[in-house]
């Protein structure tokens, strides 16, 4: 197992409830980057060898055994269809705490750690029927740069994820 690149504290108090969180880390899937709240972040690590699990949906790249915990990990790369994945120094697994269970998802890379000021936040456009948006916060600005704010315990709680749930944890 790799040791974490940069482990990232949680402080649950700083919470701000009844309010979309403030601070994300910031990661890029393809050409994209993407932004999730940065409490539900419990640490970054290097891509390291995942054990397979038969018989599970392919963006279900495996469990890793972190410090005891078994952690199912996802790659949203897969899972959001963006092509030809390739796995190489700077691909990394974002370990998440999301409704009580550790996970982790694989992505690109991972930028930084901004704070937006609500200004900065813009409501998702409405697409097509067909288009799922709805793990989609919103739309951020930083300079230059637009960021797809995620809902990721929307997402991993959802459904087709299918990793926690009420009878799951």
């Amino acid at each position: 197992m790799s040791q974490p690149l940069n482990p990232i504290p949680v402080n649950p108090s700083a919470a701000h409830a009844g309010r979309i969180a403030n601070e994300f880390l910031t990661f890029r899937l393809g050409k994209e980057e993407y932004g999730i709240e940065i409490l539900k972040v419990q640490e970054i690590r290097g891509y390291d060898a995942i054990t397979r699990i038969a018989n599970v949906p392919e963006f279900i790249k495996g469990v890793v055994n972190l410090r005891g915990i078994i952690v199912p990990i996802i790659d949203l790369r897969i899972k959001f269809n963006l092509g030809t994945v390739e796995y190489n120094q700077f691909t990394v697994v974002i370990i998440l705490n999301v409704s009580g269970r550790v996970m982790g998802i694989v992505v690109d890379g991972v930028s930084d750690v901004i704070t937006l000021a609500a200004e900065q936040v813009r409501p998702a456009p409405d697409f097509a029927a067909d288009l799922d948006t709805e793990y989609i916060i919103g739309l951020g600005t930083v300079d230059e740069r637009m960021l797809i704010l995620m809902d990721i315990e929307a997402l991993m709680c959802s459904a087709e994820i299918g990793l926690t749930g009420p009878d799951i944890h």
